[in-house]
């Protein structure tokens, strides 16, 4: 047991370095460039709050931030909004890892695998959508987020996974080569605006894993995808840092929150609204994207 401890320890040290290095970049693009991380803070708060109390429950937080960024007009470059949800939340989900990485066991020989093939996948995925334009970005943070939605609406009908053992604690053979490569498409597509939680509680289920066991190695996923991308797509100018330190500030206290309600809170009636809120936006990027061309 003292060797996979210690593992998990180094990996929490590692979550600890990789936040201060991100809040080091923020603090940095603050005082070098003038950007202006505090302007409109307490909406941003509202905001990082109830997006990041909903993803350490499991709901996910790209839907809901696309939409509450959308209906606030928080950005004003939708070409900006993929790299952002990513930046945004990376410390967020980061304190979140930190919670769920030991209360959970699950097995490092599908954690550590999954995990690396995500991180490559989100290096790719931001050099793939760089040269990208505003109505492609729209067009396909539309496709992402009718995925989600379509994920969703699958689980609340099925709720996948729930009478699987929690006994099995990882993916072997085949099964994890297949998890890798799924999780590579998962990296690339949190780039583009696709949570990664939703999709790998499903993929989970289906491989006979209970949901609870997937939630140390998608939050892992998240908290080392997002940062990744992150460092990227800042070197690429690819961030609005409107209000970026409340919605950060924000989210780091909805995770504190939401950990203290997360075996007890009944997510189903949220799931619904995040539904129709997440549909609307859809229609809305659809809209905007045709605008362009018109």
């Amino acid at each position: 047991m003292f060797p996979e401890n210690l593992i998990l320890y180094s990996i929490q040290i590692l979550l600890v370095v990789v936040m201060i290095a991100m809040i080091i970049v923020v603090i940095r693009s603050h005082l070098l460039h003038r950007q202006p991380i505090f302007k409109r803070f307490g909406l941003g708060m509202l905001i990082g709050f109830i997006t990041d109390f909903g993803d350490t429950l499991g709901i996910g937080s790209f839907a809901t931030t696309t939409a509450a960024f959308r209906m606030t007009h928080y950005i004003d470059d939708d070409r900006k909004l993929p790299g952002t949800l990513n930046a945004v939340h990376a410390i967020p989900v980061m304190f979140q890892a930190l919670f769920f990485i030991t209360a959970v066991k699950v097995e490092l020989t599908t954690l550590l695998p999954m995990t690396t093939a995500a991180v490559i996948g989100a290096y790719v995925g931001t050099h793939v959508t760089k040269k990208w334009h505003a109505p492609t970005v729209q067009r396909v943070m539309a496709v992402a987020l009718l995925i989600a939605v379509i994920i969703m609406v699958v689980r609340m009908i099925t709720t996948p996974g729930s009478n699987n053992s929690m006994g099995v604690h990882g993916l072997h053979g085949w099964w994890l080569i297949l998890g890798i490569v799924f999780n590579f498409g998962i990296g690339v597509l949190m780039t583009m605006g696709l949570g990664n939680y939703a999709p790998e509680l499903i993929f989970f289920s289906l491989m006979g894993v209970n949901p609870a066991v997937a939630f140390p190695v998608m939050m892992l996923d998240a908290a080392l995808i997002m940062p990744t991308t992150a460092l990227n797509v800042i070197k690429m100018d690819r961030v609005s840092w409107r209000g970026f330190a409340g919605v950060a500030i924000g989210g780091v206290l909805g995770v504190i929150v939401a950990a203290k309600f997360f075996a007890s809170m009944n997510v189903d009636l949220l799931n619904k609204l995040i539904v129709i809120v997440a549909l609307w936006t859809i229609f809305g990027l659809v809209r905007d994207s045709m605008k362009k061309n018109v």
